[in-house]
């Protein structure tokens, strides 16, 4: 059920007709499983530049928990770990031009994949890394507030302090419980609105306000299928968090060329 990809580097001008909202697909468990041994095939073809982009990920996220440490902004290690995956599509852009060209039988190296990443400040992605960074914002907003109402009696001056605050107490069993519940939220929100939108903008020549329409419209005709996938991507994320990030420079890639490849199973190309 896939189709066939556009050229690698899409037209610069919209056209009437490449504006009205593509027709999409019902997902299916088959759907999702194709499109994972597509993914990891795609990281198998090319597994070192593939996993260049994890290890950047993971540098990236041990770098931001480090400066929190060093900062003393304690409260916030624990949301921005949990957290951080959420910015992962937008991190996956090269992933998704890399299994583009491999469909393709392209030939390809660094400077063909750096060059459309570079180009997308022209197009419509850096809105979508608006909404992305706005959804986290929000996300570590609301973890403080709630912080400030369930543990303002509770002092700690280190994370070890910090963890066992939040673990052993009652007042920190019900900031985790408040948080846990406001961030699926806030996850379910930005992968219904991201899932298609993203790898859809590096495809096509469309705005991003139609893209997120259609990612919803994805997830809305597969409801259960498509939050299922939500679940099991956030718990393979968090799992890839624990041995200090580097479980992403493996996860990432994959779950990224699987992106790509359930995309197109779900948003397929008008027949010409």
């Amino acid at each position: 059920m896939t189709s066939k990809t556009t050229s690698s580097k899409p037209p610069d001008n919209l056209t009437p007709q490449q504006q009205i909202m593509p027709k999409v697909n019902k997902v299916t468990a088959d759907d999702i499983t194709a499109s994972l041994k597509a993914g990891f095939s795609d990281f198998l073809a090319r597994p070192f530049m593939s996993g260049f982009f994890g290890l950047f990920y993971a540098v990236f996220g041990i770098l931001f928990v480090w400066s929190l440490v060093w900062l003393g902004k304690i409260w916030m290690i624990i949301p921005a770990v949990v957290g951080f995956p959420l910015v992962a599509p937008f991190a996956a852009a090269g992933l998704y031009e890399m299994s583009r060209r491999l469909q393709k039988g392209e030939n390809f190296g660094w400077p063909e994949i750096l060059a459309v990443m570079a180009n997308q400040r022209k197009r419509e992605m850096g809105w979508m890394a608006f909404v992305t960074l706005f959804i986290f914002w929000v996300w570590i907003y609301q973890v403080r507030i709630w912080l400030a109402i369930t543990l303002q009696n509770a002092s700690f001056s280190d994370f070890d302090g910090f963890l066992n605050t939040v673990f052993f107490t009652p007042q920190g069993w019900t900031f985790l419980a408040v948080g846990t519940c406001v961030g699926a939220f806030l996850s379910a929100v930005l992968f219904s609105l991201t899932v298609i939108a993203m790898p859809m903008l590096l495809d096509r020549e469309t705005n991003f306000v139609s893209a997120m329409l259609t990612s919803l419209r994805v997830v809305s005709e597969s409801p259960v299928i498509m939050l299922s996938w939500a679940a099991i991507i956030s718990v393979t994320m968090l799992l890839s968090l624990v041995p200090a990030f580097l479980g992403l420079i493996f996860t990432l890639p994959i779950l990224g060329h699987t992106t790509w490849h359930l995309y197109q199973r779900a948003v397929p190309l008008a027949e010409e």
